[in-house]
Formats: structure tokens, C-alpha cells, sequence
């Protein structure tokens, strides 16, 4: 059945009120806020009708009526207005990463810790790398005579360390010796090709009286190749969930999940850019049924992708919510486009 005009708006107005006051809304209340254009009478039969369609529900102890995620998700789809932010909010955002040489992990921390903040909601943070990434150089830095730093710089600006403790003395002939074979096998390598099946067969060209020696170092490598494949994730604002009625329930099972790389990575995908919504059981894991998850991917060069999410309660302020976590995804986007660009 396609909705009327009337219909629309009668839906409209009972998901902002709703969103609003988190009570059910009647139909006296929904005549009112149209002005009195239709009666309470007229109200009631398309409310009916809303209900019949599975676009609202009604609790059992009330009179009114509450948005279902159909309704919300026609909603999100057809009828709401976003709220443009303010020259003061865009500014106050911009201010945020006014930063000189910025460390791109600790931007993205920073990042989910004050959109928590600003948002009352749990933010999830991430930046991904893209296949095409390679190998730019390894270096290492001896700490100690048995413990040394390995840094990997890739071909998208991204530099990852990693302290590495050895069972021999690291004479600066032997540091220069493994920082030399380890380029020549793995720089201009595509990070995803270095597995461990392919850093066993380099570790061979070694001779068999060094492989032992050197497997530490390999590993140390191998992970510093996944944090660049796998991308960073960052949390923060898990604790704001306990602050709505409806999410104290499952909160455990949310920090489980949030905590979780797998469910995180299946939750905010890799393909898609632009915003997406996913409204109650939408939600690609069942935990978050009771919950709306806002997504917000974005690019940071041709190598690099990034996302933010907002995990909040289905009755969050999506008009105003929504171009907030755009403004702000797309702001650091391009300050960790800026700051891999310098790293090159």
C-alpha cells in the first residue's frame, strides 16, 4: 500500500516526538503538532492504519503509539530532514584536530573518544589498508644488545614498530645484515603476500643454522604486516550505553561484541562508502537488535579506507546525529590523508 501525504507526516511526527520524549505519542498530541489540519478522531483511524502496516507499534501499557524499525527505517529513507551543522559546530570540530604532526593511531583514538563525548553513544574507529599497500622498508633500531625495534614503513605512509627480544648479542654487523635481507626479500612485496607459508621459504634462503636465530624477527615482521592489513580499531563510550533504559539489559553482550574484531570488521564492512543505517534488526549481529548502528566510511587516499560508527539506542536524534558523525569522519579523513602523505 502506498501512504498518502497525511500518512507520511502523521509518521513523521510520532518518530521525532518519539525520538524526543522516548514516551508513546497519542493521537490528541499528533493533531496538535500538525497545527490541527486533521482531528484527533482522523489521527486515530491513520495511526490505525500505520499499525496495520507494521509502521508502528503499541506498547501494552499505553494508549499511543512508538515508531517500529520499519517505521524508523521508512523514515530514515523518505522523510527525515537532516540538521545542517552550524558554522560553530563545524568550527568546533575543525579545532579538535588543529594539530601539528599528528600521530595517525592517536588521531583515531582521540577521534572515538570525542565523538563519544559529543554523542552520548559508543564509537568505533578504525582505518583500513587496501590490498594494493606494499612494503616500503624495514628498519631496525637496537635498544639493547638483546632487544631490538623493528619499524615498517609501507608504500601508503602507514609506519608500524614493534620492540623484538633475541637470544643473541646484536652486533651492529649482524642488525645491518638482517635489515639487508629482510628488504631484499620482502621490500616492493604486497603486505598481504607476506604470510607466514611465504616468510618460512625466505627464512630458508637463510641457511639452517640461522633460522632458528631469526624467527623471531620474521614473526615480529609477520605481525607488523597484519596491523597494516587489519587496520587499526579504537573504542571508546561503551560505558554511555548504560545510560539508556532500553540497552542495560544486553550491555554485557554489546561489550562483547564491540570488543570483538570480527564482529566489528562484519559491522562497519569494506566496500561501502558514504553513511549507512542499520535499524534494530537490520543489525547484522542479533545482539544488536535493540540497538541502531550509524556508519560512516571514508576515504584516506587511494590506499587507505576509514570508518566511524555510532552503536546508540533505536531512539537516537538520527537528523542531527547523522551529520555530525559525516562532518566529523570526513574532517579526519582528510587530516590522515595530509599526515601519510608527509610520513611519505
Amino acid at each position: 500500500m502506498e501512504l498518502d501525504s497525511r500518512k507520511l507526516r502523521i509518521l513523521s511526527v510520532i518518530v521525532e516526538t518519539y525520538i524526543a520524549t522516548g514516551e508513546p505519542v497519542g493521537s490528541k498530541l499528533v493533531a496538535s503538532l500538525l497545527g490541527g489540519e486533521v482531528s484527533p478522531a482522523t489521527v486515530r483511524n491513520e495511526m490505525a492504519v500505520l499499525f496495520e502496516l507494521g509502521l508502528l507499534e503499541q506498547p501494552h501499557t499505553s494508549a499511543g503509539r512508538v515508531p517500529s524499525y520499519l517505521g524508523y527505517r521508512l523514515y530514515l529513507d523518505e522523510l527525515m530532514r537532516k540538521k545542517p551543522l552550524t558554522p560553530e559546530e563545524k568550527q568546533e570540530i575543525e579545532a579538535l584536530f588543529n594539530l601539528r604532526n599528528p600521530d595517525p593511531d592517536r588521531l583515531l583514538e582521540d577521534a572515538a573518544r570525542t565523538l563519544a563525548e559529543h554523542t552520548g553513544c559508543a564509537v568505533i574507529s578504525t582505518a583500513l589498508t587496501r590490498q594494493s599497500a606494499k612494503v616500503r622498508k624495514i628498519e631496525l633500531i637496537p635498544a639493547t644488545s638483546r632487544t631490538v625495534v623493528i619499524l615498517l614503513i609501507a608504500s601508503n605512509g602507514m609506519v608500524k614498530n614493534k620492540v623484538c627480544r633475541v637470544d643473541f648479542l646484536l652486533t651492529p654487523k649482524i642488525v645491518e645484515f638482517f635489515q639487508n635481507f629482510a628488504n631484499g626479500h620482502l621490500a616492493g612485496r604486497s603486505i598481504n603476500e607476506i604470510t607466514k607459508k611465504y616468510l618460512g621459504s625466505v627464512a630458508f634462503t637463510l641457511g639452517e643454522e640461522y633460522v632458528d636465530i631469526f624467527a623471531p624477527l620474521l614473526s615480529a615482521i609477520y605481525d607488523l604486516c597484519r596491523e597494516c592489513s587489519d587496520g587499526q580499531i579504537y573504542r571508546s563510550g561503551t560505558s554511555n550505553l548504560l545510560e539508556y533504559e532500553d540497552l542495560r539489559q544486553v550491555a554485557n553482550q554489546l561489550f562483547r561484541v564491540i570488543n570483538s574484531r570480527e564482529a566489528v570488521m562484519e559491522l562497519i564492512g569494506r566496500d561501502e562508502d558514504g553513511i549507512r543505517v542499520f535499524v534494530g534488526q537490520e543489525n547484522p549481529n542479533s545482539v544488536f537488535a535493540g540497538s541502531s548502528v550509524i556508519v560512516s566510511r571514508y576515504r584516506i587516499g587511494a590506499d587507505n579506507t576509514g570508518a566511524m560508527g555510532l552503536i546508540g539506542p533505536i531512539r537516537m536524534d538520527y537528523a542531527r546525529l547523522i551529520p555530525h558523525l559525516e562532518y566529523f569522519s570526513q574532517t579526519l579523513g582528510k587530516l590522515l590523508e595530509a599526515t601519510l602523505d608527509e610520513q611519505k
